[in-house]
C-alpha cells in the first residue's frame, strides 16, 4: 500500500522536473544570463578564497620552516651582547630548553676556482640541525670538536651546494673564505625559496670560526629549542627573568607582548625594556632584548591570514547575492509570461503543490548549473594566477560554501515567484490572457 502511494508522488515529481527543464530551455538566452550571474559569484568566491588560502599556507610554511618550538633571543642594541659561553649555562638553568646555539651573522668573500663573490655566513654550533629542523642531503654536519678547535669546515645551503659543481656532490671539496681554505663537509636539505631565513643560499660554519671572520668575541643572537610548545612557553618566561636580573632591570613589572595561558605563565613574546637610566647599559627607552617563541608567530600569521581569507570570501559572496536576485527576477518574469500555461494546468487538475515544485526546481536548476560552472571557472582562475607566480590553493571548504550558498540563494529567491505562480486561481490566470 505504501508503494502505491509513493508511485504517484514520484510520477508527479518527474513531470514537474520535466516541465521545469522545458521552462528553462524555452528561453535559452535569458536562462544563460541568469546562470552566468550565479557562475560569476561562485567563481569569485572560489578564486579569491583560494588565493587567500594559498597566501595563508605560504606564510605559515615560511614561519614553520624556521623550526618548531624554537626560541629566539636577540639583542636589539649594540651595547647588549651575549657571551657564547653562557649558552650552555642557559640550557642548564632553563627548564624545557634542551639545546641552544650562539648565532653569528657575517659575510665573506668566497673563491671557488675562478669564481669570486660575497656570501652570507651563519656561525652556529653542532646543534643547529636539531634546533632548526634542517636535515642534510649530503655529507654530515660539523661536530663540537670542530667548534672547539675553530676548524675551517663549512656546510653549504642547498642552492650553494647545487650551484657549486652543477648538481654534483661538493662534499670533500675546498673553498676559500677571505683567503682562508675551508673544507666542505655537508650540504643542507632544501627548505625552499624565501624559507628558513634563506638558509638555502647561505653557508654554515662553526660559530667560533665565524667570530674570527667577523673579528668579534660576542654574539647578539641565541637560538634555543624546547621539546613541546608548553615547555617553549615556560622557557620564554624563565629567560625573561634571567636577562632582567642580568641587566639589572626592574623585576616587579616585566613588559610582555603576546598571549597568556590560563596560568599566566606562557608569554610567547617577551620584550625586556630599559627602566633604569643609571645603569651604563641602559640609556634610552628602547627595548634591549626580544625573546620570541616562534610558535606564536606561526599562530598569529595563521590567524591573520584566515581573517583575510574570510574577508575576501565575504566580499565575493556579494556577487552571489546579486546572482540570487537575478534568479528571482527571471522567475517573476516567467510567472508573468506563463500565466496562461499556469491557468491551463490548474484547470486540467494540476495541484498548487505541483506548480510550486516546478518553479522551485527551475530556480534550483539555474543555481545548480551556475554553481558547477562557477566552480570550474574558479579552479581555472586559480591555475591562471598560479602560472603568473601567485601562491594559490584549491580550498574545498570554499567550494562547498559557494555551492551551498548558490543553491540556497536559488531556493530562497525562487520561493516567492513559485508561490505567486501556484496561488493564481485558474479562472483568473485564463482571464489575464
Amino acid at each position: 500500500m505504501k508503494s502505491l502511494r509513493i508511485f504517484p508522488m514520484l510520477t508527479r515529481l518527474w513531470f514537474a522536473a520535466r516541465m521545469a527543464a522545458h521552462g528553462i530551455l524555452a528561453h535559452p538566452l535569458r536562462s544563460a544570463l541568469t546562470i552566468l550571474g550565479v557562475a560569476i559569484g561562485v567563481t569569485c568566491v572560489v578564486s579569491l578564497m583560494g588565493i587567500g588560502e594559498g597566501a595563508r599556507q605560504a606564510v605559515v610554511a615560511q614561519f614553520e620552516s624556521l623550526g618548531s618550538n624554537v626560541i629566539a633571543i636577540k639583542a636589539n642594541d649594540p651595547s647588549v651582547e651575549f657571551d657564547p659561553d653562557e649558552v650552555q649555562d642557559l640550557v642548564e638553568r632553563v627548564d624545557g630548553m634542551d639545546m641552544a646555539t650562539p648565532v653569528v651573522r657575517t659575510n665573506a668573500v668566497m673563491r671557488w676556482r675562478r669564481a669570486r663573490g660575497t656570501v652570507d655566513i651563519i656561525g652556529v654550533n653542532s646543534k643547529f640541525p636539531e634546533i632548526r629542523d634542517n636535515d642534510l642531503i649530503a655529507g654530515h654536519f660539523f661536530t663540537e670538536l670542530h667548534v672547539s678547535q675553530r676548524s675551517p669546515v663549512v656546510v653549504l645551503g642547498y642552492n650553494m651546494g647545487a650551484g657549486l659543481m652543477g648538481g654534483r656532490n661538493p662534499v670533500g671539496q675546498v673553498i676559500s673564505l677571505n683567503g682562508r681554505t675551508f673544507r666542505i663537509v655537508g650540504v643542507l636539505a632544501p627548505k625552499g625559496p624565501g624559507k628558513a631565513d634563506d638558509i638555502d643560499d647561505k653557508i654554515v660554519i662553526p660559530y667560533t670560526t665565524a667570530l674570527r671572520i667577523a673579528e668579534r668575541k660576542t654574539v647578539d643572537e641565541i637560538w634555543g629549542k624546547a621539546n613541546t610548545p608548553q615547555e617553549a612557553d615556560l622557557a620564554v618566561v624563565q629567560l625573561g627573568r634571567i636577562f632582567k636580573r642580568k641587566l639589572g632591570l626592574d623585576q616587579s613589572a616585566p613588559t610582555t607582548s603576546g598571549n597568556q595561558n590560563q596560568n599566566h605563565t606562557s608569554e610567547d613574546v617577551m620584550e625586556v625594556e630599559r627602566t633604569d637610566v643609571k645603569n651604563p647599559i641602559v640609556s634610552t627607552s628602547q627595548d634591549l632584548i626580544t625573546i620570541t617563541n616562534l610558535n606564536q608567530l606561526v599562530q598569529e600569521a595563521d590567524q591573520a591570514n584566515r581573517v583575510m581569507t574570510l574577508l575576501l570570501g565575504g566580499i565575493a559572496a556579494v556577487s552571489l547575492l546579486v546572482g540570487g536576485l537575478g534568479i528571482m527576477n527571471i522567475m517573476l518574469v516567467a510567472v508573468t509570461e506563463r500565466t496562461q500555461e499556469i491557468g491551463v494546468r490548474r484547470a486540467l487538475g494540476a495541484k498548487q503543490l505541483d506548480l510550486l515544485v516546478q518553479f522551485l526546481l527551475e530556480a534550483l536548476y539555474v543555481s545548480g548549473i551556475g554553481a558547477i560552472a562557477g566552480t570550474a571557472g574558479g579552479i581555472w582562475g586559480l591555475n591562471v594566477f598560479a602560472r603568473h607566480g601567485f601562491q594559490t590553493a584549491i580550498s574545498f571548504d570554499a567550494i562547498k560554501i559557494a555551492i551551498v550558498v548558490a543553491l540556497t540563494s536559488g531556493l530562497l529567491f525562487g520561493i516567492y515567484p513559485a508561490v505567486s505562480a501556484s496561488s493564481v486561481p485558474p479562472i483568473e490566470a485564463l482571464r489575464r490572457q
